[in-house]
């Protein structure tokens, strides 16, 4: 064995998610390369956790902390420069990189009976001109990712062109991931047939928001609601729950109201493994003022409301757990990586960062692991290698 296959599988060893991507297609020339995929990678990963959030910032880290990443092997040619190491990164195959991610996830953690929550995030300043003489703009790419809402992590994330694609996205994503058993939460753009199918393909359940977009399912529904509302749901199969919050003056009171008899919505629509539909009816009172809202959703499950109404609202974990994290702690919305699949790699390299410091055994918040980490090359080394 040579060598360079001895570091390979000494930093492989020491740092066991890089065996996830060992089969990730280095798109550069094989005679040619210099700084391996591997290296090229750990460098990137220490170097966002640790803070940085360009790829000066990382060129700069690598020059910096080159003790550190020899510890682990390899680096006797010390790291790039960031113009290499930006071409490197916009080179790189995305969507396959977010499969080797994925697969990573999925070999740390199951998902079994656990929310999974698919949303979109726009990574803002990520739009670039495409010419310089037209001066055209290309817009900002759009993530759409999968977060394990009770575990707060990042199971996967493929990248889409504008907000309006992640209905073709959706199913790509839910392709990578190992969520048999698990209950997909989706917002109304996702309330489609095809995802409601891949999902259930994948011998998970889901529960969709239901909106405007699917009309005639839409009016059907509003409309049977209002009439069993004006009769209290006598002539239905449900079941109730309430819940109250109160917090900085503020009281709201969530009614969750599950339909169980859906046959006669069945005989109009045939909705693949449509169970039941839940009504969440939301009083919000702060001081005088008093707003109301009502949002319908689909499912697969035919659980209690009291069952239900806790996993609608994990839902929301992932703008709180992940997206409110990406942009306050790691600048996402300011990023200004831009060329070709650099935009989407770095947000892959993100998750990976985010994964590795919420599992970490500290009480410390998101933000101040992050800051010990750029002070403290032990705790930095501990979150790749525990």
């Amino acid at each position: 064995m040579d060598s360079s296959a001895i570091e390979r599988e000494a930093l492989d060893e020491a740092i066991v998610f890089l065996g996830h991507f060992k089969d990730l297609r280095d798109p550069r020339q094989v005679g040619k390369v210099k700084y391996p995929l591997r290296e090229i990678l750990l460098l990137c990963l220490l170097a966002v956790i640790a803070g940085a959030e360009t790829i000066t910032d990382i060129a700069k880290f690598g020059r910096l902390k080159l003790p550190l990443l020899k510890r682990f092997g390899g680096f006797e040619d010390g790291t790039p420069a960031h113009d290499h190491l930006g071409d490197i990164l916009a080179t790189l195959d995305a969507e396959a990189f977010g499969r080797c991610f994925a697969g990573w996830v999925a070999a740390q953690t199951g998902v079994s009976a656990e929310v999974v929550a698919v949303d979109g995030k726009t990574v803002r300043r990520s739009g670039s001109k495409t010419s310089k003489r037209k001066k055209k703009l290309e817009g900002p790419i759009h993530v759409v990712s999968a977060f394990a809402a009770r575990q707060r992590l990042v199971l996967g994330q493929v990248k889409v062109g504008e907000k309006s694609n992640e209905i073709v996205a959706i199913p790509k994503l839910l392709r990578m991931l190992e969520i048999e058993g698990a209950i997909v939460t989706i917002d109304a753009m996702g309330c489609q047939r095809e995802i409601s199918q891949a999902i259930l393909d994948k011998k998970a359940d889901y529960i969709l928001a239901l909106k405007g977009n699917q009309g005639r399912l839409n009016d059907d529904m509003k409309l049977y609601v209002e009439e069993q509302k004006a009769v209290n749901f006598k002539d239905a199969e449900i079941s109730r729950h309430e819940t109250v919050d109160g917090d900085h003056g503020r009281i709201e009171t969530r009614e969750i109201t599950v339909i169980h008899n859906v046959d006669w919505l069945q005989k109009t629509h045939n909705w693949p493994g449509l169970k039941s539909v839940v009504v969440v009816e939301s009083t919000r009172e702060i001081g005088d003022k008093v707003e109301r809202e009502t949002r319908l959703y689909i499912t697969s499950l035919f659980l209690l409301a009291s069952q239900i109404g806790p996993m609608i609202r994990s839902h929301w974990m992932i703008e709180n757990g992940l997206h409110w994290i990406l942009d306050m702690i790691f600048r996402d919305d300011e990023c200004r990586v831009r060329t070709a699949n650099a935009p989407a790699n770095f947000v892959t390299i993100k998750h990976i960062a985010y994964n590795l410091m919420r599992r970490a055994t500290t009480k410390d918040s998101m933000r101040l692991r992050r800051k010990v980490a750029a002070w403290d090359d032990e705790f930095l080394a501990s979150l790749v290698t525990s």
